[in-house]
Formats: structure tokens, sequence, C-alpha cells
């Protein structure tokens, strides 16, 4: 995927959220590695509208 701005509100983008995925331990849990992807880049800490896509983009790194 193209390294596009997922979080509007904190400026995060595609690549900022795998990146932050890989540099941590291995979840089994999307929400739990939600929460740490969260804690490294700030995104969906402002009005949450990319929750979900963040949420899928977490989900198809885990399984690929």
């Amino acid at each position: 995927m193209e390294n596009v701005i997922i979080c509007n509100c904190k400026q995060v983008k595609y690549n900022d959220i795998v990146a932050a995925l890989h540099c941590e331990k291995k979840f089994d849990d999307v929400l739990d590695a939600f929460k740490e992807v969260q804690s490294i880049t700030n995104c969906s800490t402002g009005c949450g509208g990319c929750y979900q896509k963040v949420l899928d983009i977490i989900s198809a790194e885990m399984m690929g």
C-alpha cells in the first residue's frame, strides 16, 4: 500500500503504523497491538475517526 496518511489528526502514515507494530514483541491480540501502536504513534487519539482503519492495517499485518 502507498504510504498514505491514515490518522489525519496526528499525521500518522501507513508505514508509521507498520513500523510501530514490527518494532515491538510479537502480538497475538489485535487490540493489544493497537494499544501499543497507539502509544508509539499517537494515532487514533484525536477524533478517533481512523480507529477502524488502524485496526484493519494491524490485522492485515498480523495475518501476513
